[in-house]
């Protein structure tokens, strides 16, 4: 998962798995670009809606830019 400084709205971010690409919004989870495979897209999906709050703030904290908060993966 990757979120760049800066980035257009809507607020979102990028996820990368196995030369697939997509960007998610933040607040509703769609699919704003690209696409996964299904599997990963179901594990991105899990995860983001777990760290919904740590996503916004992220981004809040990308526009400035300041460093951005480590977000825990999946487990």
């Amino acid at each position: 998962m990757r979120m760049y400084f800066s980035d257009h709205n809507p607020p979102h971010f990028h996820a990368d798995y196995e030369g697939y690409k997509a960007e998610y919004d933040i607040r509703t989870l769609d699919r704003i670009a690209g696409t996964l495979p299904n599997r990963a897209h179901a594990l991105v999906l899990e995860w983001a809606s777990l760290h919904k709050h740590e996503l916004l703030t992220n981004w809040e904290k990308a526009q400035v830019p300041t460093s951005l908060d480590r977000i825990e993966p999946l487990r």
